[in-house]
């Protein structure tokens, strides 16, 4: 999932009790592999992660920053029309 070399995703994950985390990295599957591991952020130390469900390259930090900031302000509805979409 995180094939671009140097870009930054954003991510969604599906957590165990259904709720979704929202991050961003340069290497998707390592983060999802580390908030497995319980060394991810707070929220999947409490929420186990199930999987990835989605991810979206953007072109630095600063964007996909921002785009999370958006996406986590969507609610949960949004956010599955979100994971079906294309393109920005």
């Amino acid at each position: 999932m995180s094939g671009l070399k140097g870009s930054w995703f954003l991510y969604l994950l599906e957590c165990r009790d259904g709720s979704y985390y929202a991050g961003i990295s340069t290497d998707v599957e390592a983060r999802f592999q580390a908030h497995v591991a319980g060394k991810g952020a707070r929220y999947t130390r409490a929420h186990s992660p199930l999987r990835i469900l989605a991810s979206r390259p953007y072109a630095d930090r600063s964007a996909a920053s921002r785009a999370e900031w958006q996406l986590k302000q969507l609610p949960r509805i949004r956010k599955l029309a979100w994971l079906e979409r294309t393109e920005d």
